[in-house]
């Protein structure tokens, strides 16, 4: 697939490393880092004062056998990978870890780093499965344990006036995300959907104030980009974690454009921007249990088969890639009734599922161009 634009290396070299070098000049400044695990946690809160949020990933992991020594194999390898470059030493440099307890792959996570190598600082959200009035009240309590603990560690102040200042700041970032996703509405996009997922994947692992510079340089250099047009089919890309811009690049090396992603840590819905104004704990509660819709939350199923047709609507997207880790409860629930309304609704859905690392790259390219055949481009 043509690329009208090169990126600039360091967005590569952020998503190459699983703590990159912004965070390592934030931290030579006198910054501390707390590393997360899931988008329930909110990521203002830890942007607080001399503390930033950075998004976990285990890029490089080429087997998980100490990991594998303490959870099971069918825990998914997102976590499994987690562990084991934990358990190696490539986490050392974070000052705490932020968890959610989203599912029970992440509470053993939890369970065994704080077990095995208890970190500096270390902790764990409770998150309702219901997105009521009680629930985003339950939320906020828990958000505001959260701030007392870091608040008490690492003498930091996260009260009410430093929040609204981070929800502001993190509001600047996500404004320049938006426009480079709305970039990819274009007929002929000036990004590919690599491209966005290596920007986006960056994006999440580093201090926002230290990378939103870059992105708007990108920004305003993709304004008046050539577009690609060589490519066979639009595709929203949906389903659990995924952070590799590798997975992307094989199905966008046989003719498919993805040009939307609703997955994780993807543009749709997680680039909404955060509500300003009024108590920060009750309104960072109520955007994780409203905003971001996982499995977790089973009694919105409707909405998220409504995003993504929302999402191939927008985007003029011909069809959906639909991946799934392996061994995900929530997700290997969710998957088949998925495709099932999808289709229904006349989109045609290709389903995938996936290790955490890259694998099989020649059966992805092959299914993918199975698919885009079956679709007649």
């Amino acid at each position: 697939m043509k690329q009208p634009i090169v990126l600039d290396r360091v967005f590569e070299e952020m998503v190459e490393s699983p703590v990159n070098v912004m965070v390592d000049r934030a931290l030579e400044s006198g910054r501390k880092v707390i590393g997360y695990t899931c988008t329930y946690v909110p990521e203002p809160l830890l942007n607080v004062g001399p503390l930033f949020g950075v998004r976990l990933r285990a890029p490089g992991v080429r087997g998980t056998p100490m990991a594998d020594t303490y959870l099971s194999n069918v825990i998914c390898s997102y976590t499994r990978s987690l562990l084991e470059l934990a358990l190696e030493g490539a986490f050392d440099t974070l000052n705490g870890w932020v968890f959610a307890a989203s599912c029970d792959h992440m509470r053993r996570l939890y369970d065994n780093l704080d077990y095995l190598q208890p970190p500096e600082f270390i902790h764990i959200l409770d998150v309702p499965h219901k997105k009521t009035p009680a629930a985003v009240a339950w939320m906020a309590e828990e958000l505001s344990m959260l701030a007392a603990k870091l608040s008490e560690r690492f003498e930091v102040s996260v009260d009410g006036e430093g929040l609204r200042d981070s929800i502001a700041r993190y509001n600047q970032y996500l404004a320049v995300m938006r426009e480079l996703a709305e970039l990819r509405k274009r007929d002929q996009p000036p990004i590919s959907g690599t491209q966005f997922m290596t920007v986006m994947t960056a994006a999440s692992s580093a201090p926002k104030d230290l990378v939103v510079p870059g992105l708007q340089k990108l920004l305003a250099a993709l304004q008046d980009a050539p577009g690609i047009d060589d490519y066979r089919a639009r595709l929203v890309l949906a389903g659990s974690q995924c952070d590799d811009p590798g997975y992307t690049k094989v199905i966008e090396s046989v003719g498919g454009l993805v040009v939307a992603d609703r997955t994780c840590i993807g543009s749709i819905p997680g680039l909404a921007a955060v509500e300003e104004g009024g108590d920060p704990f009750e309104i960072l509660a109520r955007r994780s249990l409203t905003n971001i819709s996982c499995p977790r939350m089973m009694e919105e199923f409707d909405g998220r088969v409504a995003e993504i047709v929302e999402a191939v609507r927008d985007y003029k997207a011909d069809g959906v890639v639909l991946q799934t880790m392996k061994f995900c409860d929530t997700w290997g629930v969710e998957a088949s009734p998925m495709v099932t309304e999808l289709r229904k609704a006349g989109i045609p859905v290709l389903r995938l599922e996936r290790e955490y690392a890259l694998s099989s790259e020649g059966q992805l390219s092959t299914r993918v161009q199975a698919f885009l055949e079956s679709m007649g481009k």
